[in-house]
Protein backbone atom coordinates (compact mmCIF):
# COMPACT_ATOMS: atom_id res chain seq x y z
CA UNK A 1 0.00 0.00 0.00
CA UNK A 2 1.26 2.84 -1.25
CA UNK A 3 0.30 5.47 1.84
CA UNK A 4 1.43 5.19 5.55
CA UNK A 5 -0.52 2.28 6.82
CA UNK A 6 -1.22 4.16 9.97
CA UNK A 7 -3.31 6.52 8.38
CA UNK A 8 -5.67 3.69 6.59
CA UNK A 9 -6.07 2.64 10.13
CA UNK A 10 -6.71 6.49 10.98
CA UNK A 11 -9.19 7.10 7.97
CA UNK A 12 -12.39 6.77 9.98
CA UNK A 13 -11.26 8.83 12.94
CA UNK A 14 -10.30 11.74 10.56
CA UNK A 15 -13.00 11.28 8.19
CA UNK A 16 -15.24 11.97 11.62
CA UNK A 17 -13.21 15.22 12.27
CA UNK A 18 -13.73 16.50 8.75
CA UNK A 19 -17.63 15.51 8.84
CA UNK A 20 -17.62 17.54 12.11
CA UNK A 21 -16.09 20.34 10.94
CA UNK A 22 -17.74 20.83 7.59
CA UNK A 23 -20.98 20.43 9.84
CA UNK A 24 -19.46 23.43 11.68
CA UNK A 25 -18.55 26.32 9.40
CA UNK A 26 -16.87 29.64 9.98
CA UNK A 27 -15.73 32.61 8.11
CA UNK A 28 -12.60 34.80 7.52
CA UNK A 29 -11.24 35.31 11.12
CA UNK A 30 -14.05 33.93 13.07
CA UNK A 31 -12.48 30.24 12.90
CA UNK A 32 -12.77 30.54 16.98
CA UNK A 33 -15.05 27.15 17.00
CA UNK A 34 -12.49 26.00 14.72
CA UNK A 35 -9.49 26.76 15.99
CA UNK A 36 -10.81 25.74 19.55
CA UNK A 37 -11.45 21.98 17.87
CA UNK A 38 -7.81 22.03 16.32
CA UNK A 39 -6.49 22.72 19.81
CA UNK A 40 -8.34 20.12 21.79
CA UNK A 41 -6.92 17.55 18.81
CA UNK A 42 -3.68 18.65 19.07
CA UNK A 43 -3.85 18.24 22.92
CA UNK A 44 -4.86 15.11 23.25
CA UNK A 45 -2.38 13.81 20.42
CA UNK A 46 0.87 15.45 23.29
CA UNK A 47 2.22 17.29 20.84
CA UNK A 48 5.21 19.58 22.27
CA UNK A 49 3.59 23.04 22.00
CA UNK A 50 0.48 24.81 21.22
CA UNK A 51 -0.28 28.25 20.27
CA UNK A 52 -3.12 29.94 19.63
CA UNK A 53 -3.90 33.42 18.15
CA UNK A 54 -1.56 33.67 15.30
CA UNK A 55 -2.91 35.65 12.98
CA UNK A 56 -5.69 36.40 15.12
CA UNK A 57 -7.15 33.24 15.27
CA UNK A 58 -4.60 31.14 13.49
CA UNK A 59 -3.02 27.86 15.57
CA UNK A 60 0.54 26.80 15.72
CA UNK A 61 2.01 23.47 16.69
CA UNK A 62 5.36 22.32 17.55
CA UNK A 63 5.99 18.51 17.39
CA UNK A 64 9.75 18.19 17.84
CA UNK A 65 11.14 14.47 16.52
CA UNK A 66 13.41 11.51 18.56
CA UNK A 67 16.63 13.65 17.60
CA UNK A 68 17.40 17.40 17.09
CA UNK A 69 20.90 17.20 15.84
CA UNK A 70 20.97 19.91 12.58
CA UNK A 71 18.29 22.20 13.90
CA UNK A 72 16.13 21.56 10.78
CA UNK A 73 12.62 23.18 11.13
CA UNK A 74 9.66 22.19 8.43
CA UNK A 75 5.89 24.13 8.44
CA UNK A 76 3.11 22.30 7.29
CA UNK A 77 0.20 24.59 6.82
CA UNK A 78 -3.78 23.83 6.35
CA UNK A 79 -6.57 26.57 6.32
CA UNK A 80 -9.48 26.20 8.13
CA UNK A 81 -12.07 28.99 7.02
CA UNK A 82 -15.51 28.34 5.12
CA UNK A 83 -17.33 30.12 2.62
CA UNK A 84 -20.45 32.47 2.64
CA UNK A 85 -22.71 29.81 0.39
CA UNK A 86 -25.72 28.14 0.92
CA UNK A 87 -24.70 24.11 1.03
CA UNK A 88 -26.81 21.96 -1.43
CA UNK A 89 -25.19 18.35 -0.84
CA UNK A 90 -28.14 17.00 0.94
CA UNK A 91 -25.50 14.80 2.93
CA UNK A 92 -25.95 13.74 6.56
CA UNK A 93 -23.05 16.11 7.93
CA UNK A 94 -24.14 18.98 5.69
CA UNK A 95 -23.67 22.65 6.68
CA UNK A 96 -26.23 22.97 10.09
CA UNK A 97 -25.15 27.10 9.63
CA UNK A 98 -27.27 28.87 6.94
CA UNK A 99 -25.65 30.80 4.19
CA UNK A 100 -22.13 29.28 5.17
CA UNK A 101 -20.49 25.99 3.97
CA UNK A 102 -16.87 24.54 3.60
CA UNK A 103 -17.29 24.71 -0.60
CA UNK A 104 -13.86 24.81 -0.71
CA UNK A 105 -12.37 21.65 1.11
CA UNK A 106 -10.71 23.64 3.88
CA UNK A 107 -12.15 20.73 6.25
CA UNK A 108 -10.51 18.12 4.41
CA UNK A 109 -7.30 19.93 4.32
CA UNK A 110 -7.52 20.52 8.28
CA UNK A 111 -8.28 16.87 9.17
CA UNK A 112 -5.93 15.82 7.24
CA UNK A 113 -3.41 17.68 8.76
CA UNK A 114 -4.67 17.23 12.32
CA UNK A 115 -3.95 13.07 11.37
CA UNK A 116 -0.38 13.80 10.27
CA UNK A 117 0.12 15.72 13.59
CA UNK A 118 -1.22 12.84 15.47
CA UNK A 119 0.47 10.30 13.33
CA UNK A 120 3.88 12.42 14.10
CA UNK A 121 3.37 13.08 17.88
CA UNK A 122 3.36 9.09 17.94
CA UNK A 123 5.95 8.01 16.20
CA UNK A 124 8.32 11.24 15.87
CA UNK A 125 10.83 9.23 13.90
CA UNK A 126 12.59 12.65 12.38
CA UNK A 127 15.46 14.30 13.15
CA UNK A 128 14.32 18.16 14.14
CA UNK A 129 11.20 20.26 14.59
CA UNK A 130 7.92 19.83 12.52
CA UNK A 131 5.54 22.99 12.93
CA UNK A 132 1.61 22.30 12.27
CA UNK A 133 0.18 25.31 10.65
CA UNK A 134 -3.83 25.86 11.14
CA UNK A 135 -4.34 29.19 8.91
CA UNK A 136 -7.47 31.17 8.91
CA UNK A 137 -9.20 33.80 6.43
CA UNK A 138 -7.54 31.78 3.08
CA UNK A 139 -10.86 32.69 1.32
CA UNK A 140 -10.51 36.23 0.80
CA UNK A 141 -8.86 38.02 4.25
CA UNK A 142 -4.97 37.01 3.87
CA UNK A 143 -4.93 34.85 7.33
CA UNK A 144 -1.30 33.36 5.91
CA UNK A 145 -0.21 37.61 5.77
CA UNK A 146 -1.75 38.00 8.77
CA UNK A 147 0.04 35.01 10.45
CA UNK A 148 3.60 36.08 8.72
CA UNK A 149 3.11 39.76 10.29
CA UNK A 150 3.18 38.00 13.27
CA UNK A 151 6.64 37.04 13.16
CA UNK A 152 5.55 33.43 13.09
CA UNK A 153 8.56 32.45 10.49
CA UNK A 154 11.09 33.91 12.84
CA UNK A 155 9.32 33.07 16.39
CA UNK A 156 9.39 29.03 15.19
CA UNK A 157 12.77 29.14 12.86
CA UNK A 158 10.88 27.85 10.31
CA UNK A 159 12.92 27.35 7.47
CA UNK A 160 11.64 25.48 4.67
CA UNK A 161 6.84 25.55 4.34
CA UNK A 162 4.30 23.27 2.59
CA UNK A 163 0.84 23.09 1.67
CA UNK A 164 -1.54 21.53 -0.01
CA UNK A 165 -5.21 22.32 -1.88
CA UNK A 166 -7.59 19.79 -3.22
CA UNK A 167 -8.36 19.79 -7.01
CA UNK A 168 -11.55 18.82 -8.08
CA UNK A 169 -11.11 16.57 -11.58
CA UNK A 170 -7.84 15.39 -10.66
CA UNK A 171 -8.47 11.51 -10.05
CA UNK A 172 -8.47 10.53 -5.78
CA UNK A 173 -4.79 9.53 -5.16
CA UNK A 174 -2.92 11.49 -7.55
CA UNK A 175 -0.65 14.92 -7.21
CA UNK A 176 -0.02 18.03 -9.54
CA UNK A 177 2.33 20.31 -8.81
CA UNK A 178 4.94 22.20 -10.77
CA UNK A 179 8.40 24.76 -10.25
CA UNK A 180 7.29 28.29 -10.54
CA UNK A 181 4.06 30.20 -11.14
CA UNK A 182 1.18 27.78 -10.03
CA UNK A 183 -2.06 29.67 -8.96
CA UNK A 184 -2.02 33.20 -9.93
CA UNK A 185 -2.41 36.98 -8.36
CA UNK A 186 -5.59 38.38 -7.32
CA UNK A 187 -5.87 42.08 -7.72
CA UNK A 188 -9.26 43.90 -7.54
CA UNK A 189 -9.98 47.36 -9.03
CA UNK A 190 -12.77 50.16 -9.15
CA UNK A 191 -13.85 52.42 -10.98
CA UNK A 192 -15.99 55.13 -10.88
CA UNK A 193 -17.04 57.02 -13.88
CA UNK A 194 -18.42 60.86 -13.42
CA UNK A 195 -20.69 62.74 -16.26
CA UNK A 196 -23.53 64.65 -16.14
CA UNK A 197 -27.39 63.11 -15.48
CA UNK A 198 -30.09 64.16 -17.44
CA UNK A 199 -33.73 62.83 -19.33
CA UNK A 200 -33.17 60.08 -21.52
CA UNK A 201 -34.94 62.08 -24.15
CA UNK A 202 -32.73 65.01 -24.42
CA UNK A 203 -29.24 63.37 -24.08
CA UNK A 204 -27.14 66.54 -26.12
CA UNK A 205 -27.86 68.08 -22.63
CA UNK A 206 -26.10 65.04 -20.41
CA UNK A 207 -23.06 63.24 -20.89
CA UNK A 208 -24.14 59.94 -20.64
CA UNK A 209 -22.19 58.02 -18.05
CA UNK A 210 -23.69 54.96 -18.61
CA UNK A 211 -22.43 54.47 -22.21
CA UNK A 212 -19.00 56.14 -21.19
CA UNK A 213 -18.92 52.85 -18.16
CA UNK A 214 -19.73 50.43 -21.20
CA UNK A 215 -16.92 51.84 -23.52
CA UNK A 216 -14.30 51.48 -20.69
CA UNK A 217 -15.79 47.85 -20.11
CA UNK A 218 -15.29 46.53 -23.67
CA UNK A 219 -11.87 48.77 -24.10
CA UNK A 220 -10.47 47.04 -20.95
CA UNK A 221 -10.81 43.52 -23.05
CA UNK A 222 -8.03 45.06 -25.15
CA UNK A 223 -5.68 44.53 -22.64
CA UNK A 224 -5.22 40.98 -22.98
CA UNK A 225 -5.73 41.12 -26.32
CA UNK A 226 -2.95 43.29 -27.37
CA UNK A 227 -0.96 44.65 -24.69
CA UNK A 228 -0.19 41.32 -22.96
CA UNK A 229 1.83 38.68 -25.52
CA UNK A 230 -0.19 35.59 -26.34
CA UNK A 231 1.57 32.95 -24.45
CA UNK A 232 1.22 34.35 -21.24
CA UNK A 233 -2.04 34.06 -18.93
CA UNK A 234 -3.35 37.12 -18.10
CA UNK A 235 -7.45 37.26 -16.92
CA UNK A 236 -9.19 40.85 -16.51
CA UNK A 237 -12.81 40.12 -15.28
CA UNK A 238 -15.08 43.27 -14.78
CA UNK A 239 -18.00 41.60 -12.34
CA UNK A 240 -19.87 44.44 -11.30
CA UNK A 241 -21.88 48.09 -12.73
CA UNK A 242 -23.84 49.76 -11.79
CA UNK A 243 -25.56 52.98 -12.18
CA UNK A 244 -27.18 55.40 -9.41
CA UNK A 245 -30.46 55.12 -11.21
CA UNK A 246 -32.90 51.99 -11.84
CA UNK A 247 -35.09 54.31 -14.70
CA UNK A 248 -35.49 53.38 -18.24
CA UNK A 249 -35.90 56.90 -18.95
CA UNK A 250 -32.94 58.55 -16.88
CA UNK A 251 -29.28 59.38 -17.62
CA UNK A 252 -27.61 58.25 -14.27
CA UNK A 253 -26.80 61.28 -12.53
CA UNK A 254 -23.30 61.75 -12.52
CA UNK A 255 -21.83 58.37 -11.39
CA UNK A 256 -21.75 54.44 -12.71
CA UNK A 257 -19.22 52.39 -11.02
CA UNK A 258 -17.75 49.26 -11.84
CA UNK A 259 -15.48 46.59 -10.12
CA UNK A 260 -13.11 43.82 -11.50
CA UNK A 261 -10.40 41.42 -10.68
CA UNK A 262 -7.28 40.62 -12.58
CA UNK A 263 -5.41 37.53 -12.53
CA UNK A 264 -1.65 37.34 -13.64
CA UNK A 265 1.16 34.95 -13.39
CA UNK A 266 4.29 36.93 -12.96
CA UNK A 267 4.58 40.77 -11.36
CA UNK A 268 5.25 42.17 -14.69
CA UNK A 269 2.12 41.95 -16.10
CA UNK A 270 0.48 42.71 -12.84
CA UNK A 271 2.63 45.84 -13.28
CA UNK A 272 1.16 46.30 -17.03
CA UNK A 273 -2.32 45.47 -16.14
CA UNK A 274 -2.50 48.08 -13.63
CA UNK A 275 -1.13 50.59 -15.08
CA UNK A 276 -3.03 49.97 -18.84
CA UNK A 277 -6.72 49.84 -16.94
CA UNK A 278 -5.70 53.05 -15.50
CA UNK A 279 -4.60 54.51 -18.78
CA UNK A 280 -8.27 53.36 -20.72
CA UNK A 281 -10.51 54.07 -18.24
CA UNK A 282 -9.55 57.49 -17.98
CA UNK A 283 -8.72 58.18 -21.51
CA UNK A 284 -12.08 56.77 -22.63
CA UNK A 285 -13.90 58.77 -20.14
CA UNK A 286 -11.84 62.03 -21.47
CA UNK A 287 -13.11 61.25 -25.00
CA UNK A 288 -17.04 60.97 -24.39
CA UNK A 289 -16.23 64.35 -22.07
CA UNK A 290 -16.28 62.22 -18.76
CA UNK A 291 -14.39 61.63 -15.78
CA UNK A 292 -12.96 58.42 -14.28
CA UNK A 293 -11.36 57.25 -11.14
CA UNK A 294 -9.91 53.85 -10.69
CA UNK A 295 -8.67 52.52 -7.54
CA UNK A 296 -6.63 49.54 -7.48
CA UNK A 297 -6.48 46.92 -4.71
CA UNK A 298 -3.31 44.67 -4.34
CA UNK A 299 -4.64 41.00 -3.53
CA UNK A 300 -2.99 37.89 -3.07
CA UNK A 301 0.30 37.41 -5.03
CA UNK A 302 1.27 34.55 -7.51
CA UNK A 303 1.62 31.39 -5.50
CA UNK A 304 5.27 30.69 -6.95
CA UNK A 305 6.78 27.47 -5.72
CA UNK A 306 10.57 27.13 -5.38
CA UNK A 307 12.50 24.94 -7.79
CA UNK A 308 14.30 22.39 -5.39
CA UNK A 309 11.32 22.27 -2.51
CA UNK A 310 8.99 21.75 -5.42
CA UNK A 311 11.87 18.53 -6.61
CA UNK A 312 11.04 17.46 -2.68
CA UNK A 313 7.38 17.38 -2.47
CA UNK A 314 7.37 15.48 -5.57
CA UNK A 315 9.40 12.59 -3.91
CA UNK A 316 7.73 12.92 -1.18
CA UNK A 317 4.06 12.18 -3.17
CA UNK A 318 5.65 9.55 -5.62
CA UNK A 319 6.78 7.69 -2.18
CA UNK A 320 3.06 8.25 -1.12
CA UNK A 321 1.04 7.55 -4.56
CA UNK A 322 3.55 6.13 -6.57
CA UNK A 323 5.34 8.01 -9.78
CA UNK A 324 2.79 7.54 -12.46
CA UNK A 325 0.22 9.18 -10.16
CA UNK A 326 2.53 12.44 -10.08
CA UNK A 327 2.04 15.27 -12.32
CA UNK A 328 5.29 17.24 -11.94
CA UNK A 329 4.64 19.93 -13.99
CA UNK A 330 1.02 20.69 -14.05
CA UNK A 331 -0.08 23.62 -16.01
CA UNK A 332 -1.05 26.77 -13.67
CA UNK A 333 -4.30 27.92 -13.24
CA UNK A 334 -5.46 31.46 -12.31
CA UNK A 335 -7.40 31.00 -9.29
CA UNK A 336 -5.67 32.14 -6.16
CA UNK A 337 -3.85 31.39 -2.96
CA UNK A 338 -2.87 33.34 0.22
CA UNK A 339 -0.08 30.50 1.00
CA UNK A 340 2.03 32.84 -1.98
CA UNK A 341 2.42 34.99 1.67
CA UNK A 342 4.27 32.36 3.32
CA UNK A 343 6.12 31.35 -0.02
CA UNK A 344 7.50 35.04 -0.30
CA UNK A 345 9.07 34.54 3.44
CA UNK A 346 10.43 30.95 2.86
CA UNK A 347 11.63 28.25 0.26
CA UNK A 348 8.63 25.92 -0.14
CA UNK A 349 5.84 24.27 -2.48
CA UNK A 350 2.16 24.06 -3.13
CA UNK A 351 0.70 20.57 -4.19
CA UNK A 352 -2.71 19.81 -5.32
CA UNK A 353 -4.39 17.00 -4.09
CA UNK A 354 -6.90 15.03 -6.24
CA UNK A 355 -10.49 15.15 -5.12
CA UNK A 356 -11.84 12.89 -7.77
CA UNK A 357 -14.85 13.75 -9.98
CA UNK A 358 -16.51 16.43 -7.44
CA UNK A 359 -18.18 19.74 -8.15
CA UNK A 360 -16.12 22.20 -8.67
CA UNK A 361 -14.97 24.81 -5.55
CA UNK A 362 -16.89 27.38 -4.28
CA UNK A 363 -19.68 25.25 -5.86
CA UNK A 364 -22.49 24.97 -3.58
CA UNK A 365 -22.74 21.27 -4.30
CA UNK A 366 -18.89 20.67 -4.03
CA UNK A 367 -17.85 18.32 -1.15
CA UNK A 368 -14.23 17.13 -0.14
CA UNK A 369 -13.51 13.18 -0.96
CA UNK A 370 -12.86 11.32 2.22
CA UNK A 371 -11.09 8.70 -0.13
CA UNK A 372 -8.40 11.30 -0.31
CA UNK A 373 -7.69 11.74 3.58
CA UNK A 374 -4.75 9.01 3.86
CA UNK A 375 -3.25 10.43 0.59
CA UNK A 376 -2.88 13.90 1.80
CA UNK A 377 -1.68 12.95 5.59
CA UNK A 378 0.72 10.53 4.47
CA UNK A 379 1.80 13.33 2.02
CA UNK A 380 2.16 15.86 4.98
CA UNK A 381 4.12 13.34 7.39
CA UNK A 382 6.34 11.96 4.66
CA UNK A 383 7.45 15.67 3.92
CA UNK A 384 8.95 16.01 7.78
CA UNK A 385 9.77 12.21 7.82
CA UNK A 386 11.99 12.80 4.14
CA UNK A 387 13.37 16.39 4.62
CA UNK A 388 14.41 16.04 8.72
CA UNK A 389 15.65 11.80 8.47
CA UNK A 390 15.60 9.94 11.40
CA UNK A 391 19.37 9.44 13.20
CA UNK A 392 20.45 7.32 15.49
CA UNK A 393 22.92 10.24 17.10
Amino acid sequence: MPIKNRFAQMQEEITGWRRHLHAHPELMFDVHETAAFVEARLKEFGVDEITPGIGRTGVVAVIKGKTDTKGRVIGLRADMDALPIEEITGVDYASTVPGKMHACGHDGHTAMLLGAAKYLAETRNFDGTAVMIFQPAEEGGGGGKEMCDDGMMDRWNIQEVYGMHNAPGLPVGQFAIRAGALMASADEFEIEVTGKGGHAAEPQEAVDTTLVAAQILVSLQSIVARNVKPIERVVLTVGTLETDSNASNVIAQKKVRMKGTVRTLDNNNRALVERRIREVATHTALAFGATAEVTWEDGYPVTVNHEAETAFAVEAAQAVAGEANVDPDVEPIMPAEDFSFMLEERPGAYIHLGNGDSAQCHHPAYNFEDEAIPFGSSWYAEMIERRMPATDS
